[in-house]
């Protein structure tokens, strides 16, 4: 059912729906998303982790100004395919190749996971090219009980080789001893050890996790995305290198494929996710030049940061761009 209208404004709310996971703020006339109060927002936010808004008068300038309100600094992701829409203020555009892409939240598989996930259409798809929603809580609820309870036992660790400016940059050398990895700097949220004479670093999460704002578990990582698209069975894996089980991962998306729902953009929308409750991913996208979705990674000032991320994490300080190799000069 539709609520009434916001005081003071010309927008209004559409609840979350069977089929539909996030509630639809909509602009009655022209209106601007900063028209919406503070407070309305972050109450919308914390009570439904999803919404799409739409209708709204958006430009560059008011999604960056969106954006900044509530969220204290934001990560670059580095991950290929994208192009920089605003550098000064870390506004990407989404990966630019057309594949389908499994669900995942972003950036998981590293200790600065976002707190939210912004998305604004620019220029929208004349068919495909749909941004899937998925609720990891709701995942949860409907796994077997088999499933469930091997999940909520386990951890997930993610492990990587690290390139010497890797090193460099949370070690402080390129090429530190036993002492060093066994005992790194304040503030440094690997472990780190020896793997066939290289250096690797390794973070480890709760298979099942609280999401910020609800005291029930999701799914929430980056095992679809590995298992489907990368076709990845050892990142991340259980404890001690354990593969996770293929019918365990299929399990997962047998409970998530019913729930998953698409959003079919119009131009000026644009989707706000907590990225600790829910998971997104894309359908296939018929003609990348039609399709322009803008991305800002942020870390919320009104966060409630999990118990497990360091103290005084540098990404809620400042905006992060996380150490990468060094590119080989063309």
């Amino acid at each position: 059912m539709r609520s009434g209208l916001l005081a003071r404004s010309m927008i209004s709310v559409l609840p979350p729906d069977l089929g539909r996971p996030y509630a639809i703020v909509a602009a009655e006339g022209q209106a601007s998303p900063l028209d919406l109060p503070e407070s309305t927002f972050i109450d919308l936010y914390k009570t439904h982790g999803a919404l799409l808004f739409r209708g709204f008068d958006m430009d560059l300038a008011t999604f960056r100004a969106f954006t900044a309100r509530y969220c204290s600094s934001s990560v670059f992701n580095e991950s290929p395919d994208r192009l920089l829409v605003d550098r000064e203020n870390n506004i990407q555009s989404v990966n630019l190749g057309v594949d389908p892409f499994p669900l995942h939240p972003e950036l998981s598989r590293e200790p600065w996971k976002p707190d939210v996930c912004f998305f604004w259409c620019m220029s929208p798809p004349s068919r495909g090219g749909e941004t899937v929603v998925c609720d990891g809580v709701e995942i949860v609820r409907r796994l077997p009980p088999p499933v469930f309870e091997e999940l909520r036992s386990r951890r997930l660790y993610y492990t990587q080789v690290m390139a010497p400016e890797v090193c460099r940059y949370w070690l402080g050398s390129a090429e530190p001893d036993d002492e060093t990895m066994r005992n790194p700097p304040a503030g440094c949220p690997y472990t780190f050890f020896r793997l066939n004479g290289r250096i690797a670093r390794s973070l480890n999460r709760p298979a099942l996790h609280k999401p910020m704002f609800t005291n029930d578990l999701a799914f929430g990582n980056f095992l679809l995305f590995a298992r489907y698209y990368l076709g990845k069975k050892n990142f991340p894996t259980f404890e001690r290198g354990e593969l996770v089980p293929d019918e365990l991962v299929a399990a997962v998306k047998a409970a998530s494929d019913p729930i998953t729902a698409p959003v079919a953009w119009r131009g000026g929308d644009f989707i706000v996710l907590d990225n600790s409750r829910f998971m997104h991913g894309r359908n296939a996208i018929v003609e990348m030049s039609e399709r322009q979705i803008a991305s800002f990674f942020g870390y919320l000032h009104f966060a409630e940061p999990d118990a497990e991320e360091i103290p005084d994490a540098p990404w809620r300080r400042e905006m992060f761009k996380p150490p990468q190799p060094a590119r080989p000069a063309r």
